[in-house]
């Protein structure tokens, strides 16, 4: 069974950066891989993708600010989040894309002065 660790949120005022790691129990190699998104209230949103050869696809709200990458072995998936906003606040997930594993336990981003 694939776990899923995601870590590197915190509070960060508008403007800021923060830096998102997730760790996957095994390879990624091959698979497509994706981070998403769930404010309180609303539904779970795809933010961003990438693909096996590192094309990726960026939710519009989100295009020029950030930014995913991958490592195959060990697997890894990072997003890298600039000039943050209130409306960037939510619990954020990485995995699979598009047909998912189990969810991890996300890891909370507050974007607020």
């Amino acid at each position: 069974q694939v776990q899923l660790v995601e870590s590197g949120g915190g509070l960060v005022q508008p403007g800021g950066s923060l830096r998102l790691s997730c760790t996957v129990s095994g390879t990624i190699f091959g698979i497509y891989m994706a981070w998403y998104r769930q404010a309180p209230g609303k539904q779970r949103e795809l933010v961003a993708r990438i693909t096996t050869d590192r094309s990726t696809k960026y939710l519009d709200s989100v295009k020029g600010r950030f930014t995913i990458s991958r490592d195959n072995v060990p697997g890894a998936v990072y997003l890298q989040m600039d000039s943050l906003k209130p409306e960037d606040t939510a619990v954020y997930y990485c995995n699979k894309y598009p047909n998912t594993w189990s969810w991890g336990q996300g890891t909370q981003v507050t974007v607020s002065s």
